[in-house]
C-alpha cells in the first residue's frame, strides 16, 4: 500500500492559491524560498500527484528525480493511488484536488507562510481529518 502524504504552504489566514498560482509567488525573502526547496527535497525519488494548474507550474528539473502524474477531477482517488504500491505518494493541486483525496491522505506536512495578502483558494481544515 502506498504512503499517502500532502505538503502545501499556506498564508497566515489559510491561502493557497491565487489567479492559478501562489498568492507570494516571487517572493525572495528566506521562508519562501526555503518553503519551495524544502517541498523538492522532500518529494524527490516519490510520486506527486498533481492538477493541471499545479502540473503545469512544475519546472523541468523535477520530473529527473520524480514521478509525476497529472490527475483530473473525474479519476477515482484509490485507482490512481493503488498504481503506486510501497510508494511514497504526495498529493498535490489545490481544493479540488484535496478535497476529493484527503480521505485516503494519511500525514499532512503544512508550513504556514508569512503571508497575509489576497487570495482566492483557502486552505480547508476539515481535509485533515476526512475519512
Amino acid at each position: 500500500m502506498a504512503d499517502v502524504r500532502s505538503m502545501c504552504a499556506i498564508g497566515l489566514r489559510g491561502q493557497l492559491g491565487l489567479r492559478g498560482g501562489l498568492p507570494w509567488e516571487g517572493r525572495k525573502e528566506p521562508e519562501f524560498s526555503a518553503d519551495v526547496a524544502r517541498f523538492f527535497a522532500l518529494t524527490r525519488g516519490h510520486v506527486l500527484l498533481v492538477g493541471p494548474a499545479t502540473k503545469s507550474s512544475i519546472p523541468a528539473f523535477a520530473y529527473a528525480d520524480r514521478t509525476v502524474v497529472g490527475i483530473r477531477s473525474g479519476d477515482d482517488p484509490a485507482s490512481v493511488i493503488a498504481a503506486f504500491p510501497d510508494r511514497v505518494v504526495y498529493v498535490g493541486g489545490g481544493p479540488a484536488v484535496w478535497k476529493s483525496y484527503a480521505p485516503l491522505i494519511q500525514h499532512w506536512d503544512i508550513t504556514r507562510l508569512p503571508y497575509d495578502g489576497e487570495a482566492d483558494r483557502w486552505f480547508d481544515p476539515a481535509w485533515l481529518t476526512a475519512a
